[in-house]
């Protein structure tokens, strides 16, 4: 009996124990649980020195939109698409900034890796022909029997054949003079060429700063003579979009509302680029931003199917332009391109 006794009675202690357990160690441990994550360290490259293109990641940055996802946003500058898509692929960049239509000639390669584009910033490419009306170009037409000045690395002038051939345009009667990037505004200021290829918010905008009247400027964009070419998009990192996936969606969400802010504060938006480059003019990039927030990003397509996703049979026919000038080894298709599972839903990508 007595033995009966002293097991019942070790058995209500050890309840005791295992009770003042639960008790005891349930605060620390649900304090523990609330302790804050260490953020999500993230290496994020732009194809180029930031401008005002960049202005969607610099307000997502400035106004906390990354931390407040969990996002640690490290940003480096690469020289150009091609290396940025590179860095991407070697895991060196969770994510990068590129030109899309690179990213389409970089998967036609075979055995190329598979990083895709998971937004699109630009709606409509920035690529143009900025040439002085005073030489006597007002339309596209007028190019013909013209000299163009054609910068190292130019990506707008891999989309020429397609464009002219859809515009009827004789393309080899366009002499085409190789010149480095640092000059191509200066030789088109001085009259040493008629016109030169490039982005409309960087060249245009240049030479209007430089003292060319804008009268006199016929900025000819090629979304306005039949491009469907979309422009910037951001790529990822496939390893880090399978590991992480909420990561890769927190990035756009982030991006989302740094575009947000940007186009309803762009004098803000300006104010922190111009404080990012060395002896960065704040009214230059202002106009930069509105060129481009009007031109390539608030467009038609996306004031009504949101902004970050694209129409599959656009981006398809975009794909038929840049094989007028580049030879696939294998044609990649829309989705070899783009994928949208990491977007939020419509809802969340509308633009005020």
């Amino acid at each position: 009996m007595r033995a009966i006794r002293t097991q019942a009675i070790r058995s209500i202690l050890a309840s005791l124990i295992g009770l003042c357990g639960i008790v005891c160690l349930g605060p620390n441990r649900g304090l523990a649980a609330d302790e804050p994550k260490p953020p999500i360290a993230i290496q994020f490259s732009l194809d180029r020195p930031i401008d005002a293109g960049a202005a969607p990641f610099i307000m997502a940055s400035a106004r906390g939109l990354f931390s407040a996802e969990g996002l640690a946003v490290a940003t480096n500058s690469a020289n150009g698409s091609p290396e940025a898509i590179a860095r991407v692929a070697a895991g060196a960049s969770d994510f990068a900034l590129v030109d899309i239509n690179e990213l389409i000639r970089f998967r036609g390669k075979a055995g190329a890796p598979p990083i895709k584009a998971v937004f699109v910033l630009f709606n409509k490419s920035a690529y143009a022909i900025v040439a002085r009306k005073s030489r006597g170009i007002h339309a596209l037409s007028d190019i013909e029997g013209k000299t163009l000045g054609v910068a190292d690395s130019d990506l707008s002038i891999r989309l020429w054949p397609a464009l002219a051939q859809q515009n009827g345009i004789k393309a080899a009667s366009v002499k085409q003079n190789k010149i480095s990037a640092a000059v191509r505004e200066p030789i088109l200021s001085a009259g040493q060429v008629d016109a030169v290829a490039g982005f409309s918010y960087l060249s245009a905008v240049n030479l209007r700063d430089r003292g060319v009247p804008a009268d006199d400027l016929a900025v000819l964009r090629y979304a306005d003579y039949g491009c469907e070419a979309y422009g910037f998009a951001v790529i990822v990192n496939p390893a880090f979009a399978a590991k992480r996936p909420e990561a890769v969606k927190g990035f756009l969400r982030a991006v989302i509302g740094g575009t947000q802010l940007a186009i309803r504060e762009p004098e803000r938006a300006a104010d922190e680029v111009a404080s990012r480059i060395d002896g960065g003019s704040r009214d230059l990039e202002l106009e930069r931003l509105r060129t481009v927030i009007s031109d390539n990003i608030l467009t038609g397509e996306v004031k009504h199917n949101g902004i970050g996703g694209i129409d599959t049979a656009r981006f398809e026919r975009s794909i038929d332009q840049v094989a007028e000038d580049f030879k696939f080894q294998k044609r990649p298709t829309a989705a070899d391109i783009f994928d949208d599972s990491f977007l939020p839903p419509l809802n969340g990508r509308l633009i005020n």
